[in-house]
């Protein structure tokens, strides 16, 4: 029981150690709009247990200056400062009823799955450790996964040198432009990057980023999300990684009038952060507002990764390989360069400087490196030798069904053209099988005396229709519905 001590203040009871432990897997709940502290923020304690929000508080005390409601709380003595209570006349009593309501009680935290690790971070896996792993989930682009495993592997040792290098040089650090069309695994390729190593990754998309103002986030809400992902450790968000998508839609735009709010104004906000400067950047939120504690964060060892699709870059290469004279033996034609597959990896900062992207901003980026567009042979690979493979994954949905799916080589080259044809890259693979597989998620659950099923490349040309094997029994077709 609760004890009134000598001044007339409410003691309550002490917990013990284990209380308090237990206590710590609970988070507190705003006793007003019942948000969780990981929603609202940090709660403010109040006597008889009740915690609220700094934004329910703040409304209290706007709310304060209404005179029905000082009226209807019975508050009319006021201190010498104008609209504010003499809380010592405030009647408690009107909330015992609420205190008691369940919707005040703490909630369990939701425990968050972090995926594990393959590399610890501090032992510096070296870059041939660093891309093996990577293989086994991203086919082809090798010299992308080269560039990467190296850019990683010294940005960490950069950071663990720093100030504690024996002499006077400064390693500067090598931000990274990914240049590659769409479906060519760019976003991909950080995403499991991100899962390998055990640091904090921010990813970003920069379409949703506005010159400061506007209607958008800010360029301050990239380091917002770094350090939501290192758990608000500003040492430790300061040695993370940064990748932005979609960057080629910053691009300058050509022929306007209108102000240029989330293009070349965005580009010139990322200068300070590229180069490495120290930020204010808002807590638990991608807004500032005066409702939100603000915090420090250096970006001198963030690694920063940028991507895009870039595309038309690839008209603006062949007018600058073409440039020469079309006549003579030195000539060179008009298409020579229309089916080369690699035709981004000969992009110069000249190129990049007429697509739209400012000078300054592509020299903070000087690992600059294309991937190559996905052909049919890397198409059909990344069908089946990736780890976490599309058709693994529908092999899996059928074996919980006890359903053996397979496929024979002619459909695997099937999908892939099909694929090719719809020029999304890799994207397109999902939507091929989608198609093909409704009818046969749809049939195969009908009967439980099917075995297995043999896709072939009549059945994606719709010209047939898969191998059905029945349990103990010859060979059946299984026509589409």
């Amino acid at each position: 029981m609760d004890e009134i001590n000598k001044t007339g203040d409410i003691d309550q009871e002490k917990k013990s150690p284990e209380e308090e432990n237990k206590d710590e897997d609970f988070e507190k709940v705003c006793f007003l709009c019942h948000r969780t502290e990981s929603q609202a923020g940090k709660m403010i304690s109040l006597p008889g247990g009740i915690t609220v929000c700094a934004d329910c508080m703040q409304k209290s005390f706007n709310a304060m200056d209404n005179p029905e409601i000082r009226n209807m709380l019975n508050l009319q003595n006021f201190t010498g400062m104008k609209g504010f209570p003499d809380m010592g006349m405030f009647n408690m009593d009107i909330l015992k009823d609420a205190m008691q309501s369940p919707k005040g009680v703490k909630k369990p935290k939701k425990e968050e799955k972090k995926p594990k690790a393959v590399f610890d971070i501090r032992s510096l896996p070296a870059p041939h450790r660093i891309k093996a792993a990577l293989d086994d989930y991203v086919i082809g682009q090798e010299y992308a996964k080269k560039v990467i495993s190296v850019a990683v592997y010294n940005h960490y040792k950069r950071v663990r040198t720093g100030t504690n290098s024996a002499d006077e040089i400064e390693i500067e650090k090598s931000n990274m432009l990914m240049i590659g069309p769409t479906g060519s695994g760019k976003t991909y390729l950080v995403k499991t990057l991100s899962r390998l190593l055990d640091v904090p990754l921010a990813l970003a998309d920069a379409t949703a980023l506005t010159e400061a103002g506007y209607i958008g986030d800010d360029v301050e809400s990239v380091l917002s999300k770094l350090l939501s992902a290192a758990d608000n450790d500003v040492e430790k968000a300061q040695t993370g990684i940064v990748f932005i998508d979609e960057i080629d839609k910053l691009a300058k735009k050509q022929n306007t009038n209108q102000r240029d709010v989330s293009g070349e104004s965005v580009q010139q906000g990322l200068l300070k952060l590229l180069e490495g400067a120290e930020v204010e950047v808002p807590v638990g939120a991608t807004s500032k507002n005066a409702m939100v504690p603000m915090t420090t964060v250096n970006t001198k060892d963030i690694l920063f990764i940028c991507a895009g699709a870039f595309p038309g870059l690839e008209d603006i290469i062949k007018r600058r390989l073409t440039k020469s004279s079309s006549m003579g033996f030195e000539s060179t034609l008009k298409d020579t360069y229309d089916n080369d597959p690699d035709l981004l990896t000969k992009a110069t900062t000249q190129d990049l400087r007429e697509y739209g992207m400012i000078p300054e901003f592509i020299g903070r980026l000087p690992m600059t490196f294309a991937l190559r567009k996905l052909d049919r042979d890397m198409l059909v690979r990344i069908l089946k030798e990736p780890k976490n493979a599309i058709l693994k994954q529908y092999q899996k949905l059928l074996e919980l069904d006890e359903v053996r799916l397979d496929f024979d080589d002619a459909a695997l080259e099937a999908i892939a053209e099909e694929a090719l044809s719809r020029d999304t890259g890799a994207r397109a693979l999902r939507s091929v099988i989608e198609e093909f597989m409704l009818d046969i998620m749809y049939e195969i659950p009908k009967d439980d005396n099917i075995g297995k099923v043999l896709i072939t490349r009549e059945y994606i040309e719709h010209r047939g229709g898969p191998v059905v094997t029945m349990r103990g029994a010859g060979n059946a077709l299984l026509t589409g519905a």
